[in-house]
């Protein structure tokens, strides 16, 4: 008997022991679950369930370089996950576009890590409006933080930091997702980070207001096809690596979708018609069928630049 409530109050203590383990954890920071895949010795992607896009890692001679930082609350696990890989502070940080799934970990790194990101995301982040189809923007961490991991350094066109191995060029080649789509590139790993303006193969988000356009992103896509001539890897806004074959055929689809809603627009069809019948051509296998609600709205988008509106957005 004895032994039965000396068990008991044993148990007691484990139970009330975890509990309080628990409560001292900051909310929500149990299931961010940082998975790493390692793309190089020198280069990795990190990924979580809920965590929002890519973010990759890039360790170099004398510190390391971080694109994208994920959703609220994220920057510290991946802080704690980059300290496992390499003792090497963080220098940088690179935004690839303004949304807060891309973003928001910011906040936790230290105040001498550089941000960067194109001049136009800066201006967004500045802003802070509801991306398209929403009436509310999301959560805000900078201005929560009073400004804190807000961008410290903008670039239009292009723009490389560091040589040799340790080099990463910036470049801008037009609207997409966003009017601030960045691709990061390192050049002596043949890899570049795409974000969003390649998300992976599916419909793409098109944030017309943050500067989306779902005219000009087959052109966009294609500048970066002929530009970035040493590059094999590609690694995407929210799925796995893809190829410059990949890129290729993402080019075609985004180009022929324009092309379908152009056609269906001059027929006379309104939006609802087309967001009602148009589905991926079988030829683009392995494509991900779009929400009824990205279907609709990314016509919508289409329609408005058509008529004249969306030039200036």
């Amino acid at each position: 008997m004895k032994r039965a409530v000396t068990l008991g109050l044993l148990m007691l203590i484990g139970a009330l022991s975890l509990a309080l383990n628990a409560a001292q954890q900051p909310a929500g920071t149990q299931s961010m679950v940082v998975e790493v895949e390692k793309l190089k010795d020198n280069l990795f992607v990190l990924r979580g369930n809920g965590g929002g896009g890519n973010t990759a890692v890039f360790v170099q001679a004398n510190g390391v370089t971080v694109v994208d930082t994920k959703n609220p609350g994220w920057g510290q696990p991946i802080l704690d996950k980059i300290r496992e890989l390499t003792p090497k502070p963080v220098t940088r940080i690179v935004n690839t576009h303004t949304h807060g799934d891309h973003t928001s970990g910011n906040v936790a790194f230290p105040a001498s890590v550089e941000i960067v990101t194109h001049e136009n995301t800066k201006k967004r982040m500045q802003e802070w409006r509801p991306y398209y189809g929403r009436t509310e923007p999301p959560r805000n961490v900078f201005k929560e933080s009073g400004g804190k991991g807000m961008p410290t350094r903008t670039f239009k066109d292009r723009l490389s930091i560091g040589s040799g191995n340790d080099q990463v060029d910036l470049y801008y080649f037009g609207r997409g997702h966003t009017d601030g789509d960045a691709w990061v590139v390192f050049p002596s790993l043949r890899t570049v980070h795409a974000g969003d303006i390649f998300s992976g193969k599916n419909l793409p988000f098109l944030d017309a207001s943050n500067g989306g356009s779902g005219v000009a992103i087959p052109n966009s896509l294609q500048k970066a096809h002929d530009t970035l001539k040493n590059v094999d890897t590609i690694i995407t806004g929210h799925s796995t690596q893809m190829t410059w074959a990949d890129l290729k055929e993402y080019i075609a689809f985004n180009r022929e979708f324009l092309n379908d809603v152009r056609a269906a627009k001059q027929a006379g069809k309104s939006v609802a018609d087309v967001a009602g019948t148009w589905k991926i051509p079988p030829k683009y296998n392995g494509y991900t069928a779009p929400q009824p609600e990205r279907l609709r709205d990314n016509v919508q988008v289409v329609y408005t630049e058509l008529e004249g509106g969306g030039k200036t957005r």
